[in-house]
């Protein structure tokens, strides 16, 4: 049968960290769905109202993980699942756990990145388990026909990129893609007596995958640097005032006061004037 899921991670939305050792420590009461997840259950609800498909979510960690599902149950989600892993288990792991109970989905929505460790890799990894497309980043969804949807991402400069995706398809989304709708009571309370499966530790133990990346090493991002021509002069006055620009003529800064359609015109032409838009 087909349906629509979301993966749904049980993270520490408040840690606290000590300042002096640099330790972290986790409290069960501010455990919870991030905006980037809570973004992605949403999507999930649209799209099986869209097509008329159940909803599936899933999460893999230890018991404490199915507060996250109740928290889906709250909305209508009628099928819970958690996968038994460690709390700190690598993102191809959480995949390789994910994938069986997912086999007959049409679209898996999951949040661009997690709140504790950030490296988003969980949706590419499971789009590959599933052997399905992928569309990662995505800042805004629209359906179209059954299992086929319309996706928006961001890319640099300012630019939009959209994607037409069909199913099999696992999807990301930034937390600002869309805003959880308010749970009803009535869903609230039936939430805490929701039925949540527990998948067969074992099977997902003993399935073998071939692994087709390894990571060797993750790191922040950091934007390419820019090549700069070495300063000219003949003593090092003159090459300091050419590093720091402080005899270079510059654009003095000025004050608009204009409605905001006339501001909007403004910053767009001051954006084409400095080659930033196109």
């Amino acid at each position: 049968m087909s349906f629509v899921a979301v993966a749904l991670k049980h993270a520490d939305l408040r840690p606290e960290v000590n300042p002096l050792a640099g330790t972290v420590r986790h409290d069960e009461r501010s455990l919870g769905l991030s905006r980037a997840d809570a973004a992605a259950l949403e999507w999930a609800l649209r799209l099986g109202e869209a097509w008329g498909l159940p909803v599936t979510a899933i999460t893999a960690g230890p018991p404490e993980a199915a507060g996250v599902l109740r928290d889906a149950a709250a909305f209508g989600v009628g099928r819970l699942v958690r996968v038994p892993a460690a709390t700190d288990a690598p993102s191809e792991t959480v995949a390789q756990a994910l994938a069986p109970p997912l086999g007959g989905a049409v679209v898996v929505c999951c949040g661009d990145y997690s709140t504790d460790r950030g490296s988003g890799s969980v949706p590419a990894f499971l789009a590959g388990q599933l052997e399905a497309a992928q569309a990662l980043g995505l800042t805004g969804l629209a359906p179209e026909g059954a299992g086929v949807l319309v996706g928006q991402r961001r890319l640099d400069g300012g630019r939009r990129e959209r994607l037409r995706v069909s199913a099999p398809a696992v999807i990301s989304v930034e937390p600002g893609a869309a805003r959880l709708r308010r749970a009803p009571l009535s869903g609230v309370v039936a939430a805490s007596q929701a039925a949540i499966e527990t998948a067969d530790a074992d099977a997902v133990t003993d399935r073998r995958v071939r692994v087709r990346v390894r990571v060797l090493r993750t790191a922040p991002y950091r934007p390419r640097p820019r090549t700069l021509p070495p300063p000219s002069g003949g003593s090092p006055r003159d090459r300091l005032l050419a590093l720091t620009g402080a005899l270079s003529e510059r654009t003095p800064p000025r004050v608009v006061r204009a409605t905001p359609e006339e501001a909007a015109d403004e910053l767009i032409r001051y954006l084409k004037n400095q080659g930033y838009l196109s």
